[in-house]
């Protein structure tokens, strides 16, 4: 997974230290109501679509880029869901690297391109109805967002 040249260089100054990033999450959902989660590679866990705004990018741009990017599919973002933050949204990563995400969830639809995993940071890209979620393995993220949006208790 490919780190930002900014993040790189705040981590060269403070280390694995907490770092509070813009983020976005992407949740394209089926005309079966569906969601489209992806299988990260670091840690194979599921996931909502997403990643960090880079310098200089829009919230909608960086959530089209990282659906394109994850899971090989181009989204039309048909509206905010909420923003969220706090100690539920903070994440270590398996290089130590500590961060606090403060995330913009986006509601999309696909408009081109069949879901598939990149191989580099997705290892799997599939749809799951909201009563399954439950029982996947879920990421930090995926499990504060869906269970502060009322999909999981």
């Amino acid at each position: 997974m490919a780190v930002s040249p900014y993040i790189s260089s705040l981590r060269a100054v403070v280390g694995s230290r907490l770092l509070l990033v813009p983020t976005v999450s992407v949740w394209p959902r089926n005309d079966a109501g569906q969601i489209l989660l992806v299988r990260s590679t670091d840690d194979e866990l599921w996931g909502t679509i997403g990643g960090m705004v880079e310098v200089g990018e829009s919230p909608d741009d960086a959530a089209r880029r990282e659906a394109q990017e994850e899971a090989g599919v181009e989204v039309n973002l048909t509206r905010i869901i909420d923003a969220v933050g706090g100690t539920a949204f903070e994440h270590h990563y398996v290089n130590g690297d500590h961060v606090a995400n403060v995330a913009v969830i986006y509601e999309a639809e696909v408009i081109a391109g069949e879901p598939h995993p990149d191989g580099d940071e997705t290892m799997d890209a599939r749809w799951f109805h909201a009563d399954e979620l439950a029982a996947l393995p879920l990421n930090t993220f995926a499990k504060s967002a869906f269970t502060h949006l009322g999909l999981l208790s």
